[in-house]
């Protein structure tokens, strides 16, 4: 009955992979519900951007001559904030943004509900599947998601771009 915005940031993502078919589909009720509650939309894009700093300032690379994949401006968790504030920002109108939990499909319904420009979405998803990408192959290396600054650098300022229209 009660929650902060990131643990209905969480709910956007949250599926259910095991067990009871009952349970998932009461899971399922409440985080529908849960999602397409009406939210203030200042509180809301307050609340998220607000998470966002202190998830950068303690988890971000201090290192100007590295980019963190994840966690940087411009980064994936950039990426999945927006993401997470589009659904309860217009779940509430536009019911269908509860069906998927993946970021490439939400955005792919964000911008069929001309919620988030087409050009803007198809950025967000290329920056995503990019930087995913990079962190598949630095984990198979067991090394941290850090590239050269000089790296995706584009994307980075596009997604950066984005945030700043967003929050």
């Amino acid at each position: 009955e009660s929650a902060w915005t990131w643990e209905h940031q969480a709910l956007v993502r949250a599926r259910v992979v095991a067990g009871c078919p009952r349970t998932a589909d009461k899971f399922e009720a409440i985080r529908r519900n849960v999602i397409c509650l009406t939210r203030d939309e200042d509180s809301l894009r307050q609340d998220v951007r607000e998470m966002r700093q202190r998830m950068q300032e303690a988890l971000g690379n201090k290192d100007p001559s590295r980019f963190h994949l994840k966690q940087d401006p411009g980064g994936i968790v950039d990426i999945e904030f927006m993401v997470q504030y589009g659904v309860l920002r217009w779940a509430f109108r536009h019911g269908e943004l509860t069906r998927f939990t993946d970021n490439v499909r939400l955005l792919e319904t964000l911008a069929a509900l001309n919620l988030m420009p087409a050009q803007d979405a198809g950025l967000l998803r290329e920056a995503y599947l990019a930087y995913r990408s990079a962190v598949h192959r630095l984990a198979l290396r067991k090394e941290k998601p850090l590239v050269d600054a000089s790296e995706f650098r584009e994307l980075r300022d596009g997604v950066r771009a984005i945030r700043e229209k967003w929050f």
